[in-house]
């Protein structure tokens, strides 16, 4: 007999596509799923400018067109402040953003949270800056309610190594004092409490859904690992770049054509699970 999900295909080829095609599957079958998706370097290429950073191109209606099917709970878990994100999604309306690594949370009904910094760390960050300040670097900071981050994507590598470096070092024992990380990504690092992250936000979520729920991660970078942890063992965990990296995520596609065929068969799974389910409401 064949089984919904079947004929579920993913349009590239993969070694994850068994793997991939299995759990279109669960998404065919099941009434509701459940997508996350990290923003930069996962649905949007990066740019040296970021507010000129968009989506590959596909990705909005993709994702609009998944919303509009009614299936799935479509998720952007990011690093960025969610006033932010929500502008470069251009998905009207908007789904639910969590930010800042998991300190925001902007619900699809509008609605916000914000979790509260302790005093550690808000004094720990504040160290961080004016050590920045000293070292005249703050051209090349990035300041968010519960981080900082320096960029150097724009810089040569020898360049962007010794700045790394530096700044690693002479934030390391601010670090250590105040109990905060130190956490690299994709051209640049970033300080920030450890206690909460992406792996928090999606924990949060996942607690919010049936344990039956065909649940996914999207994400590239190192920020994403505390994620791909939490998803493992009860969602599938997906390496989103265009070259495979030492990761806890269990798939690996580059985008964006993998990523864009991946979210045209998580439409096709909703849509084929809405026909069967149609029909065998006819037959009742």
């Amino acid at each position: 007999m064949t089984h919904l999900g079947d004929r579920i295909k993913i349009e590239f080829d993969s070694g994850a596509k068994p793997q991939l095609e299995s759990f279109l599957g669960l998404v065919a079958r099941a009434s509701r799923s459940l997508l996350m998706l990290d923003f930069d370097g996962t649905l949007a290429p990066f740019r040296k400018d970021r507010k000129k950073v968009a989506p590959y191109p596909g990705v909005t209606s993709a994702l609009q067109n998944i919303l509009c099917a009614g299936k799935t709970r479509v998720v952007i878990i990011s690093g960025r402040d969610v006033t932010e994100t929500v502008p470069l999604l251009s998905i009207k309306p908007h789904p639910e953003v969590w930010g800042l690594h998991g300190l925001q949370r902007l619900k699809a009904d509008g609605s916000v949270e914000h979790w509260e910094l302790d005093e550690s760390t808000v004094q720990g960050l504040a160290a961080a800056e004016n050590w920045l300040r000293s070292q005249d670097l703050l051209d090349a900071v990035e300041f968010k309610s519960g981080s900082i981050a320096v960029h150097w994507r724009d810089l040569a590598e020898s360049e962007a190594q010794t700045m790394r470096d530096r700044v690693i070092r002479g934030w390391a024992e601010i670090a250590k004092h105040y109990d905060l990380g130190v956490m690299d990504f994709d051209g640049g690092v970033e300080i920030r409490s450890p206690k909460i992250n992406k792996g928090t936000a999606v924990r949060t979520i996942l607690s919010e859904m049936d344990p039956d729920v065909p649940a996914a991660y999207l994400g590239d970078d190192n920020t994403d690992e505390d994620a791909f942890e939490a998803i493992n063992g009860r969602g599938l965990s997906i390496l989103a770049r265009p070259e495979s990296r030492p990761t806890a995520a269990r798939v690996w596609l580059r985008p964006p054509e993998e990523l864009l065929a991946l979210l045209a068969a998580w439409l096709e799974a909703c849509r084929e699970g809405s026909t069967v389910e149609a029909t065998d409401s006819t037959e009742d």
